[in-house]
């Protein structure tokens, strides 16, 4: 099929989505600043602005009460999910560094949601593997070690309620997924995500080309 009406990308385009859509807010914004400052070789492993508002929308599409995050960094996404969460809604942050995850723990707090955030320090898969195993999960997001996305996935497809939702960043893999030969282990074990993903027929899945590639799976 011809590809007629994707825009060739440019700056003053993404600009104007951007324009286009939720502005961060003042706790988000200064995160992103102090990730910046205090991380500098580290900060592009952040959410894109447009990830950010787009995951808040989806945790409000779905009316999502449980959310389970693997990969915290320093706590954009969690913030972006957690103030969409109703007051009674939780959110399990799974990352194994507590000194990128305070970060998040000071911007959760000044946005007045820390209560819905249970941060987990640990192996996410040794998280996982001790949460209840029936379904019971509306939205997960995946954006932790390539190399473990096939391992976190089967753990959370069975744990995802019918209807909920499965996002997994970074699938494009800064185009690596296309061009296997040239792939380094991380972006070989993406295309073999998104391969496994694509043929599982527990989910009904779509990959999107937002920021470095996202993929929407719905728990059949």
């Amino acid at each position: 099929m011809a590809d007629s009406k994707r825009p060739a990308p440019s700056s003053a385009l993404h600009a104007y989505v951007l324009a286009h859509n939720p502005s961060p807010d003042a706790v988000q914004r200064e995160l992103v600043a102090r990730t910046r400052a205090a991380l500098p070789d580290h900060a592009g492993m952040q959410i894109a602005q447009e990830q950010g508002a787009l995951l808040a929308f989806l945790v409000r599409l779905i009316g999502a009460r449980h959310v389970v995050e693997i990969g915290t960094f320093t706590g954009l996404s969690t913030l972006c999910m957690a103030r969409a969460l109703p007051p009674e809604g939780k959110l399990v942050a799974c990352d194994v560094s507590a000194e990128w995850a305070a970060y998040g723990r000071a911007a959760w707090q000044r946005a007045d949601v820390a209560d819905r955030v249970d941060l987990r320090i640990a192996p996410a898969l040794q998280t996982l593997r001790a949460m209840p195993p029936e379904p019971h999960v509306d939205l997960a997001f995946i954006d932790a070690d390539k190399q473990g996305y096939l391992a976190y996935w089967e753990e959370l497809v069975p744990r995802m309620r019918p209807g909920g939702l499965i996002a997994a960043d970074n699938v494009c893999y800064g185009g690596e997924v296309a061009d296997l030969p040239s792939a380094s282990p991380n972006g070989a074990a993406i295309h073999a995500f998104n391969e496994y993903v694509l043929a599982d027929s527990r989910v009904d899945s779509v990959m999107l080309e937002v920021a470095d590639g996202l993929t929407l799976a719905r728990r059949r």
